[in-house]
């Protein structure tokens, strides 16, 4: 029998703590959440190493050092509604939904969607709820939110998802240039936001996330 809940400390300890995440909230919800049941049966000997964990052709549960910096950095309140974009098979959107007040997650692949819903039901956590949909076009039904997260790459994000951002609030992403990615928090000030560099991390692309080329010969 696999001791799941020694490997989730020794996750916290090695991969969150020495990556300057210090908040008490995001460690205590790394560690109280089970990220073995977040990820498909036939990865879940892998599912603290320190990188992404595939879980369909080109989706992954973000590396926990990238998520828990990512939380760090937008510093969710209680008080707060986070939108979660990508989330998969819904670790990310578990971990979210112990630091916010409440948070939808949507998932466009329908399969995942639905096993997500089916374990965060499992799972007890109940100020969430899982939305199929263009990941690309968020939820608009409840926006405005407080805290806008992005499970995967980007390489530009949409002014209309943008527009689901309440005024002050936050957006994290990770952004690929080239062969690198740089996470980056965005603040929302007098209706437009801002980007600022966070940290660097790599994710595959999401589907809707690509920037529109310009023509070039």
């Amino acid at each position: 029998m696999t001791d799941f809940s020694t490997r989730r400390v020794m996750m916290v300890d090695t991969q969150v703590r020495p990556s300057d995440v210090t908040k008490f909230p995001i460690i205590e919800a790394m560690l109280a959440v089970p990220r073995e049941v977040y990820v498909p049966a036939s990865m879940r000997e892998a599912a603290y190493i320190g990188e992404n964990v595939e879980i369909a052709q080109g989706r992954v549960v973000l590396e926990a050092r990238t998520l828990a910096k990512m939380l760090d950095a937008l510093d969710i309140q209680p008080n707060e509604l986070a939108l979660d974009l990508g989330c998969g098979l819904g670790y990310s959107t578990a971990v979210i939904a112990r630091l916010a007040d409440a948070v939808v997650a949507v998932e466009e692949d329908e399969s995942l969607a639905a096993e997500a819903q089916r374990t965060l039901s499992a799972e007890g956590v109940d100020n969430a709820a899982v939305v199929v949909g263009p990941l690309a076009a968020g939820d608009a039904k409840h926006a405005p939110y407080d805290v806008i997260t992005i499970q995967g790459g980007v390489e530009a994000v949409p002014d209309a998802l943008l527009a689901q951002l309440r005024e002050g609030g936050r957006i994290a992403a990770v952004f690929l240039e080239g062969a690198l990615g740089v996470a980056r928090v965005g603040y929302k000030i007098d209706g437009v936001v801002t980007w600022r560099y966070a940290f660097n991390a790599a994710a595959p692309l999401l589907p809707g996330f690509v920037a529109k080329r310009g023509f070039t010969l």
